[in-house]
């Protein structure tokens, strides 16, 4: 209830959005997950095919970040937004309907191409329609987010009993509402004449030394919260020998995110001060999650009580992050110039995409070492590593003051009362 009524005090763009995440991440993790298993034992593709059609998904994705976060500061978020969620609709169905390699290639690449789009721009849209409160913002989306990442790979376990045609046509569907709703019901803002070229754009951005210097020490937060995918449900199948311990991961993440997320964020911002303490604690929590799940690392045998430290080092996890996004979010912006923020969005998020594939392979080889006689805490002990040296960055930024002062917290709700209204 408590959530609900938060949502109701934001204005109805940002209530929108964050029905918006929830059903985006329904339908990506609807078909995704379920993806390579598809192309391997229905269609028979070899292990190099597959890694090429779910290696173009992800670099067209991060490879493409800015881009979209300078269509959403030159042509308006609500235009873009509404792009992605078209192309990500058109690529799953090329998911459902094609079976050669050149359809699927090319449904890899739209369906990236819509995350470079839609990502940003979303962010975007929410930082400047929240006003002062975008910290508590980003919070809601965080909630929004989970829940929908726990709805997708359960609706789409049961739609895979139909076959993946019937999964990945229900996703693009999903995907097909989300771009009509938008259409009808996102309202159009003000897009201020750009200055400049692009290019400049990007060169500003860059070439800002304190966001560039925030954005590599936050490679820890994305780091961390990819294996979540990766290696902690990994030592939930490791402990308990049962494939059906991996949706516990997602269900502490959920309750966690229902119950905590938005008390904590609120909390936090009325101690007032600047960010970065919450940031660095955050990933040094993050940090720590994996401690537990690496003490019952290689255990010989399985047990379900042997799940209980992997479940604690998740909720660890998912406590440190719940602290440090939604403050990172919200500190983005505050870096750059107004007309800059889908531009520095994109640049943020092209450096943690990267960050989350090169954590991906750094802890998969030190995954694969265990497999093969080497240390079973090797993993846990990487990605600890990886959270607290990041929370030391994030420290000293702070305390050299180089990160932007955090909004005055409002005494009521913000409502901007002007009228919405789009210029292309």
């Amino acid at each position: 209830m408590r959530t609900l009524a938060a949502v109701r005090g934001f204005p109805p763009a940002v209530r929108l959005l964050l029905v918006n995440q929830f059903g985006v991440n329904t339908g990506f993790y609807l078909l995704v997950p379920y993806l390579a298993g598809h192309l391997t034992d229905d269609l028979g593709m070899s292990a190099a095919a597959v890694g090429l059609v779910l290696g173009l998904r992800n670099l067209s994705q991060q490879g493409l970040f800015l881009i979209g976060g300078s269509a959403a500061d030159r042509l308006g978020a609500r235009g873009v937004i509404i792009t992605g969620c078209g192309l990500r609709t058109l690529g799953f169905s090329l998911f459902a309907l094609g079976d050669a390699l050149p359809v699927l290639i090319a449904a890899s690449l739209l369906s990236g191409l819509a995350g470079a789009l839609f990502n940003p721009a979303v962010r975007t849209y929410v930082a400047q329609e929240a006003g002062d409160r975008k910290a508590e913002a980003f919070a809601l989306f965080n909630v929004f987010a989970t829940a929908g990442a726990l709805t997708g790979p359960l609706l789409g376990g049961l739609l895979l009993l139909g076959g993946f045609r019937a999964a990945a046509l229900t996703a693009a569907a999903v995907f097909a509402l989300l771009t009509v709703a938008q259409a009808a019901v996102l309202p159009a803002r003000a897009v201020p004449r750009p200055a400049g070229s692009v290019l400049g754009d990007w060169r500003e951005v860059a070439g800002n030394r304190r966001f560039v210097a925030f954005a590599l020490a936050m490679v820890g937060m994305y780091g961390m919260e990819s294996q979540l995918y990766l290696l902690l449900p990994h030592a939930a199948r490791q402990a308990t020998g049962r494939s059906g311990a991996v949706g516990l991961v997602f269900v502490v993440g959920t309750l966690a995110g229902l119950t905590v997320q938005l008390r904590l964020t609120r909390g936090l911002a009325a101690r007032g001060g600047r960010r970065g303490r919450w940031i660095g604690a955050g990933l040094a929590l993050g940090g720590l999650g994996f401690v537990p799940p690496m003490a019952v690392a290689g255990a010989a045998g399985t047990d379900v009580a042997r799940l209980l430290p992997v479940l604690a080092g998740v909720l660890l996890l998912y406590l440190g992050l719940m602290t440090a996004q939604p403050f990172v979010m919200e500190l983005v912006p505050a870096f750059g110039r107004a007309e800059l923020t889908g531009t520095l969005y994109g640049l943020f998020h092209a450096v943690s995409g990267v960050a989350a594939a090169v954590t991906g392979a750094a802890v998969g080889w030190a995954m694969d070492s265990a497999t093969s006689g080497g240390p079973a805490w090797l993993p846990y002990a990487c990605c600890t590593a990886l959270g607290l040296t990041s929370a030391a960055a994030v420290t000293l930024l702070h305390r050299r003051r180089s990160l932007p002062d955090p909004p005055a917290v409002p005494a009521a709700p913000h409502r901007d009362p002007r009228p919405l209204s789009e210029t292309r």
